[in-house]
């Protein structure tokens, strides 16, 4: 049942998460109590009423860019990539189903007998009738990101915000892990990320987020009640804005 407080402004909303944030301490894979601990956050803002749509990424798993570095075919190591974000989306699945939280996993790639295929008007209503829908396989094209795939299904499902849950709090102009010095912003505008190459999201993605209006906020995944505070008003995140 959703809670009757705090009140959030945004009614749905993406969040995008990576694949390595799935991995815990682990250098590969799926760590079970990580994806549990992210799915809790995801149930505390589901119980908000807030509509969630997710898309998570499948470098834990594969790579393409990777992949193609090392000599396989490009095209083959991009879709082998997006099958990755289908085990992991069917993860986040297992995960927030335990815990209650009904949760459609949506592919680009038809594979009926684990997931629905994607068709806009179908997942906007999974999202009306308030259940999670996790966005796999990318846009189901090679050369495009899951960050590409984030702003093209927040764009489609009228999402009102994309949430980037990253390892640090906010966008900072340089790597915070590295530079004691580097400095936080609190808001920055599409072009002011593209021109100092902030490392947000790829090119592509905050070019069409910046097209559609779409605001970012980026924020860590690992400060507990971080997804739920930023939308009750609180926390430390930098919001990226036209």
């Amino acid at each position: 049942m959703p809670d009757t407080a705090p009140q959030t402004k945004f009614r749905r909303v993406m969040l995008k998460i990576s694949g390595e944030a799935l991995m815990g301490d682990q250098g590969f894979g799926l760590h079970p109590p990580t994806v549990e601990r992210i799915a809790r956050e995801v149930q505390s803002v589901h119980n908000m009423g807030v509509e969630i749509c997710m898309v998570i990424g499948g470098g834990n798993i594969f790579r393409g860019l990777q992949g193609s570095a090392q000599g396989m075919e490009r095209t083959t190591a991009d879709y082998m990539g997006m099958l990755a974000t289908v085990m992991n989306a069917l993860g986040m699945q297992a995960a927030l189903e335990s815990l209650g939280v009904y949760t459609r996993v949506i592919s680009a790639i038809p594979m009926d007998q684990v997931c629905e295929p994607y068709i806009r008007r179908r997942a906007v209503r999974h999202l009306e009738k308030k259940r999670v829908c996790i966005f796999a396989a990318g846009t189901g094209n090679p050369y495009f990101t899951t960050d590409t795939a984030a702003a093209l299904r927040a764009s489609e499902m009228a999402c009102e915000a994309i949430f980037m849950g990253k390892q640090v709090d906010g966008i900072y102009d340089s790597d915070p892990k590295t530079n004691p010095n580097a400095k936080r912003y609190d808001r920055v505008s599409y072009d002011e990320v593209l021109r100092q190459n902030l490392k947000v999201m790829d090119a592509s993605a905050i070019a069409l987020a910046r097209d559609n209006n779409m605001p970012l906020v980026v924020f860590s995944l690992d400060e507990p009640g971080g997804f739920r505070g930023i939308l009750a008003g609180e926390g430390t995140y930098t919001t990226v804005h036209r």
